[in-house]
């Protein structure tokens, strides 16, 4: 068993990968894409691992065990560089130009010991218009035996100069099944658990994971939904102060309205007359989905959804949080007790 068989799900990426090292074919730069925590960093590790293991027979690498794997494993290799966007105060990250320019000078400098030098740069999508550009000139002619390896949520967001020099492997969201397994049998999550978060993930691996290990996240959860389920039955004012409230949280609320984007669609699907639980994300609170789509007048749903959505886009955009929060909250449906 090689390090490849340890990642859940992806078996496409990696066979793409691993036929790129077997035939001699890697190209210089990769542009991994995809949600946060689905898988996009344990990918680019594993290649990199890949490129550089001692492992007699290419099939067996990355074997895991050798000194390039365990380095690169920890983040301690010489010649792997793995780049993460400075953290502001209010928790925002930003690849900075001074990063990049350490990062060129690094990899121009030669090799101690690896056969490919290897720089992963985390969250590209998070990089300033000096940083990208700055990074072009290396990205065109990289030095020999460098590989670029970049992460990124879409390669829509990048310029357009980014995804073009790169090999794009878009990571597809994880099967629910795949994910029930992997925490049943690799953390010993009770089947009912297992079933909930491996639906709560939404094909992110990642974040399944991390809920299995820590309850905070699904307590974070309940109150974001208990949250939204109380405006249902607020007035103007308390709407406008809940907004308030959330605007002066703005790096959190992506998060926030990512939740309530997928209670709108589970309440969008009863409404419809779906009638199969699985195709739920919120399973565990089935039973408050329908009583709430039985009251909502048709199309209210799929209307609050839509208003989510751009609402998210909207911040995105670097719109002013307050308005867009308030415009929101007053869009959503008033359901009397």
């Amino acid at each position: 068993m090689t390090t490849w068989d340890k990642i859940i799900g992806h078996r496409w990426a990696i066979d793409v990968l691993r036929s790129a090292l077997l035939y001699d074919r890697v190209g210089h730069a990769y542009l991994i894409t995809g949600p946060a925590q689905i898988g996009r960093t344990t990918l680019a590790r594993t290649f990199a691992q890949a490129l550089n293991c001692t492992a007699v027979d290419p099939a067996e690498r990355p074997c895991g065990i050798c000194r390039a794997c365990t380095l690169i494993s920890a983040d301690k290799h010489p010649d792997v560089r793995r780049i993460v966007g400075e953290t502001s105060g209010r928790g925002k990250v930003t690849l900075k130009i001074d990063q990049i320019r350490e990062l060129n000078h690094v990899l121009n400098l030669t090799a101690a010991e690896a056969r490919y030098k290897v720089a992963t740069i985390e969250q590209f999508d998070t990089a300033n218009a000096s940083a990208a550009n700055a990074f072009l000139k290396t990205l065109e002619e990289p030095p020999h035996n460098v590989i670029l390896l970049l992460t990124a949520t879409d390669a829509e967001t990048l310029l357009p100069t980014i995804p073009s020099r790169c090999r794009t492997i878009a990571l597809r969201p994880v099967p629910a099944t795949e994910i029930q397994e992997a925490l049943e049998t690799g953390w010993q999550v009770d089947t009912e658990q297992a079933s909930l978060l491996a639906h709560l993930a939404d094909g992110r691996i990642g974040w399944a994971i991390q809920a299995a290990l820590n309850r905070t996240l699904l307590e974070e959860r309940a109150e974001q939904l208990d949250l939204l389920a109380q405006t249902f039955s607020q007035n103007l004012v308390e709407r406008f102060a809940v907004a308030d409230k959330l605007a002066q949280d703005p790096e959190n609320l992506p998060a926030l309205l990512k939740i309530w984007l997928s209670w709108w669609r589970d309440l969008a699907l009863l409404s419809a007359g779906q009638q199969d639980v699985d195709s739920l994300t919120h399973i565990d609170r089935q039973q408050e989905l329908i009583e709430i789509a039985e009251r909502l007048p048709a199309g209210t749903a799929v209307a609050a959804l839509q208003q989510t959505e751009q609402s998210l886009q909207y911040l995105k955009s670097n719109a002013n949080t307050r308005l867009v929060m308030e415009n929101l909250l007053l869009r959503y449906p008033h359901l009397d007790n």
